[in-house]
């Protein structure tokens, strides 16, 4: 997907979504999606696609210190993350008269503080597979549990880095081996790519803190909620949905559980079913029509 603006706007297009993001404008509705920790845009790419062929204007931005080096990995923090969206979600507000948010595992966490504080300026928000706890199938062997918790509280974190285990969050076999032979290329591009399987243990102190940040905010959240989950995510346990639907402020939850799939719902099998979950979502709750594809 190739960003939809004029000549004279591309300076102003990737100071808003970063090198590696995208935005594409269809109607006036805007879904600006938010990638996960050490991950990249290209993650939610085939998502953007779908609700784009629904008639929605749909962005995402790097966030900051992602698609680059390890060591600029390791510097960002959850402030820095948070901003990158913000700056984005102004953008997309020039460009649409309303706006959701459609963020992904830590994504969705920055979603719900950014929707915490520009309240009744966000049209809705969608949390795809929430990561409050990190507590799924492949995450509850208590030995990982306690290095992570011991390592990440002590000067170790500075040295330690946490390498993503197989099956990397998807169910689905071809997706897995596609990204699993860009992993082995390793070429120069690979964190452009697919981001960082290999995340450095003071990220994860970061992750810690924005999760503590957006838990405390929830019951602020009025806007229209959708979360969305899989009963097989490896990384983060249903016990995520529970713990947001009860905190949340909107007098407007809905949930849309799948089956079949793991962590990485916009890449797994069930990843048409949520985009079109996402789209009836958004245009159902939304103000405006979705314009025609195409239009």
């Amino acid at each position: 997907m190739q960003p939809q603006t004029p000549p004279d706007q591309d300076i102003c297009y990737e100071a808003a979504f970063g090198k590696h993001g995208f935005f594409e404008k269809r109607g006036r509705v805007g879904v600006l999606m938010i990638h996960g920790l050490s991950g990249t845009p290209t993650e939610m790419r085939g998502l953007g696609r779908s609700l784009a062929a629904r008639g929605l204007s749909v962005g995402c931005p790097e966030l900051a210190g992602h698609c680059g080096s390890v060591s600029m990995l390791k510097s960002s923090r959850w402030r820095d993350w948070y901003r990158s969206v913000e700056r984005a979600f102004e953008a997309m507000e020039q460009e649409c008269d309303e706006v959701f948010i459609a963020g992904f595992s830590a994504g969705a966490l920055i979603g719900l503080i950014l929707a915490a504080k520009l309240r009744e300026r966000v049209a809705g928000i969608a949390l795809i597979s929430t990561t409050f706890f990190l507590d799924g199938w492949n995450m509850r062997d208590w030995k990982k549990q306690l290095i992570l918790r011991t390592v990440i509280y002590s000067p170790l974190r500075h040295v330690v880095a946490f390498r993503e285990p197989p099956p990397y969050g998807i169910k689905d076999e071809r997706m897995r081996n596609k990204l699993v032979s860009v992993l082995e290329a390793r070429d120069s591009r690979t964190a452009d790519k697919i981001g960082h399987f290999s995340v450095p243990a003071t990220v994860f102190r970061e992750r810690a803190r924005l999760s503590r940040k957006a838990a405390r905010v929830l019951p602020t959240v009025s806007c229209p909620s959708l979360l969305v989950h899989s009963t097989e995510d490896d990384f983060a346990s249903m016990k995520n949905v529970d713990f947001a639907a009860q905190r949340l402020g909107s007098r407007h939850v809905e949930s849309y559980v799948v089956d079949d799939s793991y962590h990485v719902l916009p890449l797994d099998k069930r990843r048409h079913d949520v985009a079109e979950r996402i789209a009836a979502f958004c245009l159902s709750v939304g103000g405006h029509p979705a314009q025609p594809a195409g239009a």
